[in-house]
């Protein structure tokens, strides 16, 4: 059975009259690529830095690999690398002193530094770009460049916190890719973004923090069977009476449908064959279409369904909320 490497149980943060965190708690296990989603001033960010020690909270108790996390805990500090959403890197220095100068923040001895650098330069795929200093990179480039120096003293545990924001994608897939090699030498990662195609690529599991509580958490599929949501069936067609769309809409297991921009979705929840009596409604009353679509629950459904609001795309939390 696996150890728990983090361990968060009835966590309250308040900013004055705001509970930025509501008796929060979270269990994450060793090995995990652990997801933790939340909408604009949620509580994400607020909740990793007191997990990292970085901000007192009013209530509570934090463990990371059985320890009580503590400002002071330095031994518990060297196992944890952290990757933020805003690069932090010296300009002065280069990319090979960048990632040496963090290395050794945790790691003294001149040999092993340098296997370390070494490894970290190769596994960002920054090897023709040692003697470039930070501004003269790319986007993607310096995102490669921020995790390099955060996973080169190879910690047991990894945040990383929006790591793909405003990046190619081809930095992308290779920051994508990167995650799961360091997962499978052994790893446990904590992962937030808003791009939901990556955590359902990436992560086992998966939590989503609303108004400072954990609203719901498991795998992409535990998660996508608790919403009413089961299949969405998109149809062209430019034109559709009212009279269609009641009759659709009457259908047992058809809980919505909206014609817009020359689009008609239908939302259903269980059912067989749903997709059949549609179509077949639509010949009925001559109704033309073009191309059909049908999608099985995606996060961002669960996600919306759940918290009722929309991730915003590379979106900084609310600053309010987080400083």
């Amino acid at each position: 059975m696996s150890e728990t490497v983090v361990k968060i149980e009835n966590l309250v943060k308040r900013y004055k009259e705001l509970i930025a965190l509501d008796h929060f708690n979270l269990e994450i296990k060793e090995g995990e690529v652990f997801g933790l989603l939340g909408p604009n001033g949620s509580g994400k960010t607020t909740a990793i830095n007191c997990l990292l020690s970085l901000l007192e909270f009013d209530k509570g108790n934090i463990e990371i690999f059985g320890e009580k996390m503590t400002p002071e805990n330095y031994k518990v500090k060297r196992e944890i690398g952290i990757i933020m959403q805003n690069v932090a890197v010296f300009d002065e220095l280069t990319v090979y002193e960048n990632i040496d100068y963090f290395c050794g923040l945790y790691i003294s001895d001149k040999e092993t530094r340098k296997k370390y650098v070494d490894e970290a330069i190769a596994f960002a795929g920054l090897e023709s770009f040692t003697k470039f200093y930070p501004k003269k990179l790319s986007g993607g480039l310096l995102r490669r460049l921020n995790i390099a120096c955060g996973i080169a003293h190879k910690p047991k545990l990894i945040i990383l916190d929006e790591p793909t924001v405003a990046v190619d994608p081809q930095s992308r897939n290779r920051i994508l890719e990167g995650i799961q090699s360091l997962n499978k030498n052994g790893a446990t990662i904590i992962y937030t973004s808003h791009y939901m195609e990556e955590v359902e690529q990436i992560c086992t599991r998966i939590a989503i923090i609303d108004k400072g509580k954990n609203v719901a958490i498991g795998t992409k599929d535990e998660l996508k069977k608790m919403i009413r949501n089961t299949e969405t069936i998109t149809i062209e067609a430019l034109r559709v009476e009212e009279s269609v769309k009641k009759q659709i809409n009457s259908l047992e297991h058809v809980y919505e449908t909206v014609h817009s921009d020359g689009k008609l979705v239908i939302r259903c929840s269980g059912g067989k064959h749903n997709l059949i009596k549609i179509l077949g409604i639509l010949s009925e009353n001559d109704t033309p279409f073009g191309r059909v679509y049908s999608e099985q629950p995606t996060l961002n459904d669960v996600f919306l369904e759940i918290t009722g609001k929309a991730l915003r795309d590379g979106s900084d939390e609310n600053n309010k909320e987080e400083n």
